[in-house]
């Protein structure tokens, strides 16, 4: 009887601890399913100035509106396109629309531009000269080295004076596409972030915006800068098939809200400017 007493026991406790541990597993799954149902996750990749700082400022609002905004930082602009392409991202922020077309066409990627929110003005900065007048015969310029943003500073050296083009007006030239060079300037590509970084090396050096914020430089110091009507804003990218997407369009709104303009205007003090 006891034996008979002690099996039942034995029973009836695993069968309570069998529903008992059921139960705590179906309140987490029920818990996760809430927040899931609630919030829609967007991952957008951006490098980090300004277009994370942007991004997270509108973090806030974005989860009001039902949307979970994850910012995944990259240092390079070839990466950021790969990685929406294979859907590792949902939507991207760090691009002119010209470097978009140059990337879309080498690689098939099928990626859209969106929404134009800023411009981030190009600009010929250096530590040895303040006038482009002080620049001597062989003296060295290093520009990016990626499709359209080469073609983008020697546009700007062009506009200035310093080179003439075989096409005056082409956004991918190459150094090697310089048909008049009167000072013999010698023009070294190297990687766009790494600019900055040799800005010692070089008598000087056309770099992004985005890198030359991240490297403390502001357009008002540069010996020549781009003006506030360069035509190469930063778009919000995505995958064709993402277009209408409520939370894409959601993001979409805003980036280009009068909060954002506002954010730029005030934090960025001219070394951004709103495009919208």
């Amino acid at each position: 009887m006891k034996k008979l007493s002690f099996a039942f026991i034995a029973a009836v406790m695993l069968i309570l601890a069998g529903c008992s541990s059921e139960g705590t597993n179906h309140a987490k799954d029920s818990t996760s399913g809430t927040d899931s149902t609630k919030l829609t996750v967007l991952k957008v990749g951006a490098t980090p100035l300004p277009h994370a700082e942007i991004l997270n400022f509108i973090k806030p609002e974005l989860k009001k509106e039902g949307v979970d905004l994850q910012v995944v930082e990259f240092t390079d602009y070839v990466t950021p396109n790969i990685s929406l392409s294979d859907k590792s991202l949902d939507a991207n922020f760090f691009q002119t629309k010209q470097y978009l077309d140059v990337m879309n066409k080498e690689r098939n990627l099928g990626l859209v531009a969106i929404a134009d929110i800023h411009v981030e003005p190009m600009g010929l900065y250096s530590k040895k000269i303040k006038s482009i007048d002080e620049l001597k015969d062989g003296d060295s310029i290093a520009v990016p080295n990626d499709p359209s943003n080469e073609g983008r500073a020697l546009l700007l050296l062009q506009a200035h004076g310093l080179i003439k083009l075989k096409d005056p007006t082409s956004l991918v030239s190459t150094e090697n596409d310089i048909v008049e060079n009167p000072k013999k300037l010698a023009i070294k590509p190297l990687d766009s972030a790494l600019l900055p970084k040799n800005l010692s090396d070089v008598t000087a050096a056309v770099i992004n915006g985005n890198f030359a914020l991240e490297a403390g430089l502001k357009p008002q110091d540069a010996v020549i800068a781009e003006d506030k009507t360069s035509p190469y804003g930063n778009w919000l990218v995505v995958r064709k098939d993402e277009v209408n997407n409520p939370a894409i369009l959601k993001l979409k709104a805003a980036l280009q809200s009068q909060s954002v303009k506002d954010y730029i205007e005030a934090h960025f003090k001219g070394s951004v400017i709103p495009a919208f």
